[in-house]
């Protein structure tokens, strides 16, 4: 993905243009990496709930206890982006922060129940705020 496809993913995200068919695994990721690295304002750990939880009503999905915004997923995800992003030299692009997010184990969708178990990633709890882990601890933490 090149620094100007992040950018429309991720300025198509922050307006709520982006299309629902467009916000994958792959645009979660490196619309994280774009913030973290273009817009300083934004303190993603502390922005990206309401964030993302607007753009899923402006897409028509609803923020419920079975959809929508989840605290955990969001969270470990923004974990793994800034460890992305401390192994990287500085001044590293958009672009190739995600290419090497890509050659982790986070490109795989499931990554996350290499450490909760699929019960309590998706119960309400973990959608509604940090749970820690249950199989095993994230390498950055």
């Amino acid at each position: 993905m090149t620094d100007d496809e992040i950018e429309r993913i991720a300025t198509g995200f922050c307006a709520g243009t982006l299309s629902k068919e467009e916000w994958t695994h792959r645009a979660h990721f490196s619309t994280a990496l774009w913030l973290m690295l273009r817009r300083p304002e934004i303190v993603p750990e502390r922005d990206m709930a309401g964030m993302i939880a607007a753009y899923n009503e402006s897409v028509g999905g609803v923020n419920s206890d079975t959809s929508g915004y989840h605290e955990t997923i969001t969270l470990a995800s923004l974990k793994a982006a800034r460890a992305v992003l401390a192994g990287l030299p500085g001044g590293a692009s958009p672009a190739e922060a995600f290419a090497a997010l890509m050659e982790s184990p986070m490109a795989d969708k499931d990554w996350l129940f290499a450490y909760w178990s699929r019960e309590r990633l998706m119960s309400v709890e973990a959608r509604r705020a940090w749970v820690e882990p249950d199989l095993r601890a994230l390498p950055w933490d």
